[in-house]
């Protein structure tokens, strides 16, 4: 921290008033935020020499061919500190956070991920351009060894750690045609190695590039599957297609593409760069105990499910290892995606429409006043809409039936697509005027319905009998 201090006070003329350390997510470098004045710097304690070397380098690069990186502003002697200019808070995997927690990303955080995917092949061309690359730390290119340190490394710090028995030498001979094909691609450009959302951060609604001191030349494709299949990302298909052909079209802009090569090339390193990954989640988590890091690993092998559905004849073995990993017992019950619980309310509308205690706001709320109520019938107002002869009446005067057709169609559509898209709660309520009758044999219906057709836990509440069910996704009801 003295180092930061002094080089502070050697830019500015002042000591820094205030010093805040930061989040460095996965990495060992020490970050922090220093206000002296008017003026804020982000200051960086880095472990290794080279590696802040390769750092300032790039961004000076950078910086002269017009990218979106900070400027390195000053360093220590040793070059073990530096100052970089503080673009702010927001980092992009922020800014898309409901997109992440929905499934459904609003225009305004598609129009920002399609913004920096055009960055991205423009930082890919551009930053290679007259770069020595042997500045790069600790590779200057992708090649074959580096490859192999990544393979296995996820052999080391996490197939081995799920207890699953395979054949070493058929993996390491798979490990070498898989590397083989991974640098068939051109590496003419720069590889960031680790372009994800965490390292974008947005400022006066522009993506800037951060922490890419471990970048070197390769193939595009590598940063491509970093992105769209970022772990946490949640990415739907539609709008990772959408992204990856926003970049392509930025991507022909400065040099010649064959799409259909690249996106045969792109599944390759889609599984390369998810077993990188698992890697990664399993030296920080297993054996460095950082929980954020073992939280990851259910997304990563959701993601890895998806991957290997498309078979690669290339190296099979691989496959057949990663499929029976997918299956072991301690992934498998991790469910990444809680189910769907649908809350289904019968009321009265004298005691007002239920509130609603997910925090969405509500749902479907169905008025059945319309229908013939048996409540206004002496001999049905001491029964409800769970007794046979209430059910009786209502099925033969027949109006519940449309309702309860049209209210179905209506709730099934949103059912499947809540389903689609990850969300967690669906609220679908019955009124009618004292909640006996009417609204009681509808919401009755209404959950037996949405259990029997969709994988969906069902809360079912007939509030003004103060009675409840639980259909579970699996076993029934409870």
């Amino acid at each position: 921290m003295d180092s930061l201090e002094t080089i502070f006070y050697q830019y500015t003329g002042a000591k820094p008033e205030t010093t805040e350390a930061l989040s460095a997510s996965g990495s060992n470098r020490q970050y922090f935020r220093l206000r002296g004045g008017n003026t804020s710097l982000i200051g960086v304690n880095g472990t290794s020499e080279e590696e802040n070397r390769a750092f300032i380098s790039m961004a000076k690069h950078f910086l002269a061919k017009g990218l979106p990186v900070p400027r390195v502003l000053a360093q220590s002697d040793d070059c073990m500190s530096y100052l970089q200019e503080d673009l702010g808070d927001t980092l992009l995997f922020d800014y898309i956070a409901n997109g992440r927690k929905t499934g459904v990303f609003h225009e305004s955080e598609k129009k920002m991920l399609r913004q920096t995917m055009r960055k991205l092949a423009e930082m890919q061309v551009k930053g290679a351009q007259d770069f020595d690359f042997s500045a790069c730390y600790p590779q200057a290119e992708l090649n074959e060894r580096s490859i192999l340190w990544d393979l296995n490394y996820f052999k080391y710090c996490f197939l081995k750690a799920t207890g699953l028995d395979f054949q070493e030498d058929k993996l390491e001979d798979e490990f070498v045609k898989f590397a083989a094909i991974l640098l068939h691609s051109p590496q003419q450009t720069f590889m960031y190695r680790d372009f994800q959302s965490r390292n974008v951060i947005i400022k006066n609604e522009q993506p800037y590039f951060i922490d890419f001191q471990g970048g070197r030349k390769g193939p595009p494709h590598y940063d491509v599957a970093s992105f769209l299949w970022q772990a946490k990302a949640r990415y739907n298909n539609e709008l990772k297609e959408e992204l990856l052909s926003e970049y392509l079209r930025s991507l022909q802009q400065f040099t010649t593409v064959d799409e259909r090569d690249f996106r045969r090339q792109l599944q390759h390193f889609i599984l390369f760069r998810t077993m990188q990954v698992l890697g990664a989640y399993g030296f920080r988590g297993y054996f460095e105990k950082k929980p954020h890091f073992l939280q990851s690993i259910p997304f990563a092998m959701d993601n890895l499910r998806s991957i290997l559905a498309e078979k690669s004849p290339e190296y099979p073995y691989l496959v057949d290892l990663l499929c029976k990993m997918t299956e072991l017992k301690q992934f498998r019950e991790l469910d990444i995606r809680k189910p769907l619980v649908v809350k289904v309310y019968s009321f009265s509308y004298k005691k007002g429409i239920p509130n609603d205690d997910s925090g969405n706001g509500g749902g479907f709320v169905f008025d059945c006043r319309a229908v013939n109520n048996p409540g206004k019938y002496e001999r049905y107002a001491h029964f409800t809409g769970l007794d046979k002869s209430v059910k009786q009446f209502l099925e033969d005067d027949g109006e519940i039936a449309k309702l309860l057709n049209n209210a179905c169609n209506l709730v099934d559509a949103s059912v499947q697509r809540y389903i689609d898209r990850g969300f967690t709660h669906l609220m679908v309520s019955f009124g009618c005027t004292g909640g006996q009758h009417r609204s009681v044999y509808s919401a009755q219906k209404m959950a037996e319905h949405i259990h029997a057709k969709f994988s969906a836990e069902v809360h079912l509440v007939h509030r003004e009998l103060n009675r409840e069910a639980l259909f579970t996704a699996k076993t029934g009801i409870e």
